[in-house]
């Protein structure tokens, strides 16, 4: 009878041990939902490089204040290792869930793993990670980054339909290694490839930053004076490109034609006021979804690996238009 209480003992002894080791991967799963005031998430930012990312991080923060979750937000200033430092921080406090846009695509196997094996879903947001495991991500939200670049490249290809002679197209890219950069990239490159005179004669990294693209173009205008386009992947780099433009005695919008992504305020304003021709939208709001998607989760439902955001593109009359009731 001792030895059958004792064994008694013990497995109750590795349930409560089991119990406190997280099994049902911090959901709340083997308990039934938490509720949203219990929750906490860890989200880790790339920074505050632009616009559209501070946009977005006070989207992100907004929507979980609403929602009563717990948001634990970190901010990278554009480092990898500052963003794996966080996501570890995040899994040793024992977060229910983490949440981060990469700051490049490479790289994350490892730290992804710790947080698989501590059982804590992770969401990726806005850009993506290239990675063969795709178990160690529950879902990927965000924008067709490849789409986007399409869109931009379209645009260059109806404009320049008529044209028999050379189009020197410069293009500004975000930071290198980013999904954005290089999706925008590729995307752009396939469509403009119908038309052979359309040409990027150089490409360099403005890293997706205002005084980035200034320099970048700066440094441009003087080795090739004939540009007739500039490609920027998003709207601070373009912005930074219209004040060398200007500096250097050509007028943005007419001399050199200017194409960006994003759609922030700033840009938008360009682009209403001419000194930009053509934005592709990417949206930063994309709080609620992701907070949908913890819900979800939380509730013990599935999501769809891979959600993608709607969004558009606008020329000067659009954007005016819009102008009045942007959100950012």
């Amino acid at each position: 009878m001792k030895k059958l209480i004792g064994i008694a003992a013990a497995a109750s002894l590795a349930l409560v041990l089991a119990g406190c080791a997280g099994g049902d991967g911090g959901t709340g799963a083997a308990e039934g939902p938490k509720a949203l005031d219990e929750l906490v998430v860890g989200f880790a930012q790339v920074g505050a490089e632009s616009g559209w990312r501070t946009a977005n991080t006070k989207d992100i923060q907004a929507s979980f204040e609403e929602a009563g979750i717990e948001l634990k937000f970190s901010d990278a200033q554009q480092k990898q290792e500052n963003q794996i430092k966080a996501i570890r921080s995040y899994i040793q406090q024992g977060v229910d869930y983490i949440a981060f846009s990469p700051v490049v695509e490479t790289g994350w196997d490892a730290v992804l793993n710790e947080a698989k094996a501590a059982g804590i879903p992770v969401v990726l947001t806005d850009r993506a990670v290239d990675s063969k495991d795709e178990s160690l991500y529950v879902s990927f939200l965000g924008s067709d980054f490849i789409e986007e670049g399409k869109k931009a490249g379209q645009w260059v290809l109806d404009e320049y339909a008529d044209v028999t002679e050379p189009v020197n197209i410069v293009q500004l890219e975000g930071t290198t290694g980013a999904a954005p950069a290089i999706d925008r990239a590729e995307g752009f490159a396939d469509v403009i490839a119908e038309n052979p005179n359309l040409e990027v004669i150089e490409s360099q990294t403005g890293d997706f930053t205002r005084a980035g693209g200034k320099q970048v173009m700066e440094a441009m205008l003087k080795s090739n004076p004939d540009i007739d386009l500039v490609y920027a992947h998003n709207d601070d780099m373009g912005l930074g490109a219209i004040e060398a433009i200007e500096a250097a005695g050509l007028v943005p919008g007419q001399d050199i034609k200017i194409v960006t992504v994003d759609a922030v305020k700033d840009g938008m304003q360009a682009l209403a006021d001419g000194k930009i021709n053509f934005i592709v939208e990417c949206s930063p709001l994309l709080g609620a979804q992701l907070v949908d998607i913890i819900k979800t989760l939380n509730d013990g439902g599935t999501v769809e690996p891979r959600i993608i955001t709607e969004e558009t593109t606008f020329t000067q009359e659009q954007a005016i238009e819009a102008l009045p009731d942007r959100q950012y």
